[in-house]
């Protein structure tokens, strides 16, 4: 139960529980975004100087984020909206807004890819908050606002007055942020990653898309794309590619990190009294990937 009431559904609870089970029988979690974000969770956790037990994991996870956990010694629990995942790996079907776990039964939580499409946000991470032990971690990562200009645009010019959403919106850093200390987690930190990839095919761009559960599963009715539309698309999708053949799209990752509330923690400084970017600090900044 959360802090929240009358929530509206702004996502399809049905519609976003098939996409996830497709989008994890094509990748089974090794989607090209999947891997990424487990990738930068484990480096991130490698970071933290305590010891982890008992770790929630939730989301489209990459198979190596599990065993690399398992391996450091902790037990794992796997929860998602998707039958698929939570059958594969032994897990809960869940919604993020409806975790069935007792308080403070895990000390790390671990997203992946999964909070931004949830339809009481807020009530996930207090949700998330009341499960973890005192002083328990939640990391989290996931597709930002920030992601897919070029794509967004050119669906936009070939659809012209019959525009319709076709990937759901997304979160930004600060709104992110905010949530976090809203849900009384302390410690906060929203921090993001801008990946410059390169395309060969539209069709390679779409498929990482939806193999990160990227596709429209809002409450209002969908609209799917048609043929014609498709192929201005694709049109518009060539005549942006460069001299190698190449379409560039940014996909910009957010990141979260923030603990459950401990007496003994560090008081956080005052906001905006920073001098230093978290990207800078870690050694962040804009990566180039080619897709073929």
């Amino acid at each position: 139960m959360t802090d929240t009431v009358n929530v509206p559904e702004v996502f399809n609870r049905t519609r976003r529980r098939i996409v996830r089970d497709r989008a994890y029988v094509r990748a089974r979690g090794e989607g090209f975004l999947s891997k990424i974000m487990a990738e930068e969770i484990l480096e991130r956790l490698n970071v933290v100087k305590r010891t982890f037990r008992r770790a929630l994991i939730v989301g489209l996870p990459s198979a190596t984020l599990g065993r690399e956990l398992k391996k450091r010694g902790m037990a794992v629990v796997y929860a998602d909206s998707s039958a698929r995942i939570a059958n594969d790996l032994g897990g809960v079907i869940c919604d993020d807004d409806r975790l069935p776990f007792a308080d403070h039964s895990f000390d790390l939580i671990i997203n992946v890819g999964s909070l931004d499409a949830v339809n009481d946000l807020p009530g996930a991470l207090v949700l998330s908050r009341r499960i973890l032990m005192p002083d328990g971690l939640l990391l989290a990562a996931l597709v930002s606002a920030e992601s897919f200009p070029s794509l967004k645009t050119i669906m936009m010019k070939a659809e012209e007055d019959r525009v319709a959403a076709h990937i759901h919106p997304q979160l930004d850093v600060r709104t992110a942020g905010d949530l976090l200390a809203r849900a009384g987690l302390t410690l906060p930190v929203a921090d993001s990653e801008s990946l410059n990839l390169r395309y060969s095919t539209l069709q390679r761009l779409i498929d990482d898309l939806r193999d990160a559960g990227g596709s429209n599963i809002m409450t209002d009715s969908v609209s799917p794309i048609r043929r014609d539309v498709y192929r201005n698309i694709r049109s518009l999708f060539e005549t942006q590619t460069d001299a190698a053949g190449k379409f560039t799209e940014t996909v910009t990752l957010l990141y979260l990190c923030a603990w459950a509330p401990h007496p003994d923690q560090p008081k956080p400084a005052r906001r905006g009294s920073g001098q230093t970017s978290l990207a800078t600090t870690l050694s962040g900044g804009d990566k180039n990937r080619v897709k073929s």
